[in-house]
């Protein structure tokens, strides 16, 4: 299978680079954008690094950089010539296309953002950021909150303040979760969310009660040599193209990168070989939304993905993709080649979607309860952003909050608080998770109706490309041209609504488990 080519996805007649008939401004505008975005991928290619090929002994140089870097990034983007070139455009808005005024909207949304912070402010939270992926590593590896709480106060306390600069008159986490979903309203995420759980906590006891009796992966242990030869067979089929991309492991999977140089990373379980191949086909969704982002925008905001947007590739690859019967009708034999089982098809489809309340981790999470996972961390987060705990108190009420959601209590910090890496990073971007699995649904559900193609039957023969050319058609290919909520109801038809996931979580599986 061959990666669906985006290369000439522009629209015509919208183009968003200099002509005989573009204002000066414009043209000085873009080039100043394109240098931002530059600057940001070297960026992204340093993280990349530090996770993956970067020697333990790196991380007081790499958090250097990373602070001088973004100090750079700074300065660019709060450059008093910027606004200047910014205002002047607003004036001059009936002589832009449209392309060309989605590209002023963005750049200035994230001028007006970052003019209120402080550079030393933003230096100091990228190396923070930086030197915390190491202390969070050996502290979840030691099963250590203690040894990681002071770097979290410390995070939080700075984000805090950055917030506090954007709007000291409003609530710090609402700031924060702008910043992460400035199309998506606070409310809007919220009321999925209580539709969600009102939804999914008695469907859950429902499925538990049921208690069928679904085949599992037979015992083993495999090392990661056949692991990663079976999840580089899975990318393969579904399209990821090698020569923009790359495959490796890291801590924490996940992807990084452009539309011309887009790696993913996993992670390998050796009695679980299950969970890392699901891993890999979810991160292989964020790749193909940023491999199918046009190349000749890239460097503007037409170029870049919607990061709102970003979880729905991966949640819908991993989802209704790689955990739909037809899937394993396909698939099976492959798993079978390499791990050296002899599943059936339906087997494999019954493994790959039990439900598991007991079960710790988000990302080894079925794909039910994996949404209680993400209220029970919103929720945390709100608490510490908020002031209402303390850092010290985030071990207990996350288990609190997890025998109160799913029933079970962490033994180990390593497996409760301290699983995720992105409190690293900042907060208010967990409800992420939960916004993309409910648009893969609706996405999910539009494609339906709009292919002439049978879905399921694309699926069971191998022809993914269908699929990656309708969400290049209509997600990919638009970059950031169009707000979030635009572009859901552009795709979808309608606003994000939790209704599609609801009732496929109800139909799937309640037929899976006879209810």
């Amino acid at each position: 299978m061959t990666a669906f080519d985006s290369d000439s996805d522009s629209d015509s007649g919208s183009d968003s680079h200099s002509g005989s008939d573009t204002p000066d401004a414009y043209d000085e505008l873009l080039a100043r954008v394109e240098r931002l975005t530059h600057l940001g991928d070297a960026g992204g290619i340093l993280a990349w690094d530090q996770q993956v090929t970067m020697p333990d002994g790196g991380a007081p140089a790499r958090a250097k950089q990373q602070s001088a870097l973004s100090g750079v990034l700074h300065d660019h983007l709060t450059d008093d010539e910027l606004g200047d070139l910014l205002d002047e455009l607003t004036t001059l808005d009936d002589d832009l296309s449209e392309d060309q005024r989605a590209v002023v909207r963005e750049t200035r949304r994230d001028y007006e953002e970052e003019i209120r912070v402080p550079g030393d402010l933003v230096e100091e939270i990228s190396e923070t950021s930086s030197a915390a992926q190491r202390v969070w590593q050996e502290a979840k590896a030691e099963d250590d909150f203690g040894s990681f709480a002071p770097t979290l106060e410390e995070i939080r306390e700075s984000h805090v303040e950055r917030a506090e600069h954007v709007d000291p008159e409003r609530d710090p986490y609402r700031v924060m979760f702008e910043g992460v979903d400035p199309d998506l309203t606070l409310a809007t995420v919220e009321d999925v969310f209580t539709d969600l759980k009102d939804a999914l906590v008695p469907l859950i006891e429902d499925l538990e009660a049921a208690d069928p009796d679904l085949a599992t992966l037979p015992d083993g242990e495999w090392d990661e040599e056949t692991e990663l030869a079976l999840d580089r067979a899975a990318l393969e089929e579904l399209g990821y193209d090698f020569e923009r991309g790359r495959l490796d492991t890291s801590p924490h999977p996940f992807t990084s990168g452009t539309q011309f140089d887009c790696r993913v990373t996993t992670w390998v379980k050796p009695t679980e070989p299950l969970n890392s191949l699901l891993a890999t086909i979810h991160e292989y969704g964020h790749a193909s939304y940023q491999l199918g982002l046009p190349r000749d925008r890239y460097g503007t905001p037409l170029g870049q993905a919607r990061g709102e947007i970003h979880e729905s590739q991966s949640r819908f690859w991993e989802n209704h993709v790689a955990r739909t019967r037809p899937f394993w009708e396909y698939f099976a034999p492959t798993l079978n080649d390499h791990l050296g089982t002899d599943l059936s098809p339906e087997a494999a489809y019954e493994a790959v979607n039990q439900v598991y309340p007991e079960n710790l981790v988000r990302v080894e999470a079925d794909e039910l309860t994996y949404h209680l996972h993400i209220i029970l961390r919103t929720e945390v987060e709100k608490q510490l952003v908020r002031g209402e705990i303390d850092v010290e108190e985030v071990p207990q009420v996350w288990n609190e909050r997890m025998d109160e959601y799913l029933g079970v209590r962490p033994g180990t910090d390593t497996e409760g608080c301290l699983q995720d890496i992105h409190w690293t990073s900042g907060f208010a971007g967990f409800q992420s998770y939960t916004v993309g699995s409910v648009l893969a649904a609706q996405l999910d559900a539009a494609m339906r109706e709009d292919l002439d193609q049978d879905v399921d039957e694309l699926i069971r023969e191998g022809e993914f490309d269908p699929l990656l050319a309708w969400m290049n058609e209509h997600v990919h290919r638009h970059g950031q041209r169009y707000p979030t909520d635009e572009l859901i109801e552009r795709a979808t038809g309608e606003p994000l609504t939790a209704e599609y996931f609801v009732d496929y979580a109800r139909e799937k599986f309640g037929e899976l488990y006879g209810i």
